[in-house]
């Protein structure tokens, strides 16, 4: 009976730890996104690898209008997220490989299942507060610089 209750106990502290937010270092570089309006700087946190990718932004509460998530994938392709477990909504921007904007996803609906697609290849994507896309103006086209993108492209400019 003690075991029984020991192992329901370490179930249930199992199941909380799991549903803490994950917060990643503020990386030393911002990164920047050129728009129309000019250079605009987010104080980010990188999500490279499987665990980090599939926790992300999920149980977040404390996402400032200066901040981001990047979220670096192994090849281009097709991406598809969701808002399951994330309080928050938010603007996806969806990357290729050179660093372009190629889909902009905006106010993605807290705690929703449905698939949300980049509609074509991409390498990265981005996690915004929801409503920052439009209030900055980025756009299809516009040009994101970080060290995590640039060691993907290699050859990427400037502008």
């Amino acid at each position: 009976m003690i075991g029984f209750f020991a192992l329901a106990l370490a179930t249930v502290a199992a199941h909380a730890a799991d549903q803490q937010p994950m917060h990643l270092p503020i990386d030393a570089t911002p990164l920047v996104i050129n728009t129309s309006k000019g250079d605009v700087p987010f104080q980010v946190e990188v999500a490279d690898t499987d665990e980090e990718r599939e926790r992300g932004l999920m149980f977040r509460t404390d996402l400032r209008d200066n901040s981001a998530m990047l979220f670096v994938f192994e090849d281009s392709r097709l991406v598809t997220m969701w808002m399951e477990n994330t309080p928050s909504a938010l603007d996806m921007i969806f990357l290729d490989e050179n660093g372009r904007v190629s889909a902009i996803r905006e106010n993605a609906v807290p705690f929703s299942r449905a698939t949300i697609s980049s509609g074509g290849p991409a390498r990265f994507v981005i996690e915004v507060k929801a409503g920052t896309a439009r209030r900055l103006g980025v756009a299809v086209g516009d040009k994101v610089h970080h060290p995590a993108i640039a060691a993907v492209c290699g050859t990427c400019t400037k502008k």
